[in-house]
């Protein structure tokens, strides 16, 4: 099956546009920047009101006015991105699509009207990317330690950083518009409603709120549309000139509590499309002062779509954060580094034969080599099945720099790496990724069969073709009889390929 959608580009050069898009659970944004001599200038901005989280209905599934509002929205950023000349787009959904029960279908027609594939990122991804949103727009002081807070709409993001780099992430279910549904849903305010609504989000934050006072910050920055409208109602109250005070907030509070209902709220200087859900964004905001004894909150400009631009120049390139993530596991899973290298070696020279033919690209090399160098990660579980162990923890951990897809896509590569092939093993994939999935895992399978032996002995002849679903392998006659292992594993492959749609053909000469 073609990959329809937009394929990997090569590294970004100066006069290429890059195309930031936020999938987020109250709003849609997309903003569009030029690379120039290193530095990025945005030439355009777009948002949308889109509050998908008002459509989940607590069983995972999304409502049809919801997801019209979405493709819509989608559909428009789209044609913005059409015709334009060096582009290159990342779009990443967060907490209203980790919660649908079958996010494949949403994204499927997402990608579709958008025309550019769709990723899903964890909380603690995107607590990453919002961190480098902000650290870039407002770089820290040398040594210095900031605090950053992000309030969506499905979910908030803490996170204490040095520099450019997060120390600590953390992502809760508690957004703005999650908060105003959970506590208030009704639409009726009252004082004690409140205060059982503000224990019960501030025991949830206790979780973290020790570790994090112990690291401790120097100043506190607060990302996203819901601390920029808190505020603007600061100011707009005359209360500070628009951050956000341990003496402000109650103050806030209290006007808004002077409304029956949440249609009724009146507070100074809040939007129209802001009214609905701002109840659970002050909450949420009161709570984490609270929990962490916060007395002043900057508000930033920058968000999570400035971190995709930033993490977009790294991508690909010799600063990628995955290559770090990758090697933090092989490191703290002691993975044999040589027998990673060799065999990684040995699969990209076999990628690099049939790459053309097969329609695999530079990102499919990387992945590729990330899987090559982890696919022995499960031995520090157990040798027996370590394939499933390996895959599993893989796919379930926070991984920094990887989307859910990118990590699904690793552990499905590490988990058919041997053995045979359940037919499950694709099943958490979209379409457009199978078929380079299931290449790839014949790569790494063969990789791997020819260094079972662990040794260091050079391959002499090394020959792979391929024409459709067809794979031919030509190694040379008397270096493979004299490893019989090696043969009968060589024959054996003919019956674990099928697994992967692959015919397979070994030969020698």
């Amino acid at each position: 099956m073609p990959n329809t959608l937009s394929s990997s580009r090569p590294q970004v050069q100066d006069g290429d546009t890059l195309a930031a898009i936020d999938l987020g659970s109250n709003s849609f944004h997309m903003i569009l920047a030029q690379h120039m001599l290193g530095q990025l200038r945005v030439v355009d901005r777009l948002r949308e009101t889109v509050r998908m989280a008002d459509g989940l209905d607590g069983q995972g599934g999304l409502s049809q006015a919801a997801l019209q509002r979405a493709l819509d929205c989608l559909a428009r950023f789209g044609q913005r991105l059409r015709g334009v000349r060096g582009l290159h787009v990342r779009a990443l959904a967060t907490n209203t699509v980790r919660q649908l029960r079958e996010p494949q279908a949403f994204l499927a027609a997402a990608e579709a009207v958008l025309g550019h594939p769709i990723e899903v990122v964890s909380g603690r991804e995107e607590a990453r990317l919002i961190y480098l949103g902000v650290a870039h727009a407002q770089p820290p002081k040398p040594g210095q330690q900031r605090l950053v807070i992000d309030i969506g709409g499905g979910s908030t993001e803490f996170i204490i950083g040095r520099g450019f780099e997060p120390i600590e992430r953390e992502s809760l279910q508690a957004g703005c518009i999650a908060s105003t549904r959970r506590f208030f849903p009704s639409g009726k305010l009252s004082k004690k409603k409140w205060k059982d609504a503000l224990t019960e989000i501030s025991a949830e934050f206790q979780q973290f709120a020790g570790l994090y006072r112990a690291l401790g910050w120097h100043e506190a920055l607060g990302s996203s549309g819901t601390h920029k409208s808190i505020g603007e109602i600061c100011a707009a109250m005359k209360l500070t000139k628009g951050a956000i005070t341990a003496e402000a907030l109650p103050q806030v509070r209290e006007r808004l509590l002077q409304a029956d209902s949440i249609e009724q709220i009146d507070l100074p200087g809040l939007s129209g499309d802001r009214r609905p859900i701002i109840a659970g964004g002050v909450l949420v905001l009161e709570a984490a002062f609270q929990a962490l004894g916060l007395q002043k909150l900057l508000v930033s400009k920058a968000a999570m779509r400035e971190g995709i631009l930033y993490d977009m120049l790294g991508r690909g390139g010799a600063s990628d954060p995955r290559d770090t993530s990758i090697q933090a596991l092989v490191t703290r899973y002691a993975i044999d580094a040589l027998q990673a290298a060799r065999v990684e070696s040995t699969a990209l020279h076999l990628l690099d034969q049939v790459a053309e033919a097969w329609d695999l690209d530079d990102d499919d090399a990387r992945m590729l080599g990330w899987a090559a160098r982890v696919h022995e990660l499960g031995l520090a579980i157990a040798h027996s099945q370590y394939h499933v162990h390996g895959a599993y923890v893989l796919e379930h951990s926070d991984i920094a720099g990887f989307s859910r897809q990118e990590q699904q896509v690793l552990a499905a590569l590490v988990r058919t790496h041997r053995r045979g092939v359940p037919k499950s093993a694709f099943d958490a994939l979209p379409d457009r990724l199978l078929l380079p999935a299931r290449r790839k895992a014949a790569l790494l399978r063969l990789a791997v069969l020819l260094h079972r032996a662990h040794d260091s002995d050079e391959i002499p002849m090394l020959e792979l073709s391929a024409s459709g679903n067809r794979l031919q392998l030509v190694l040379q006659r008397d270096w493979v009889e004299t490893r019989p292992l090696l043969r009968a594993d060589l024959l054996g492959e003919k019956e674990g390929m099928p697994g992967l749609g692959i015919d397979f053909q070994p030969m020698v000469a």
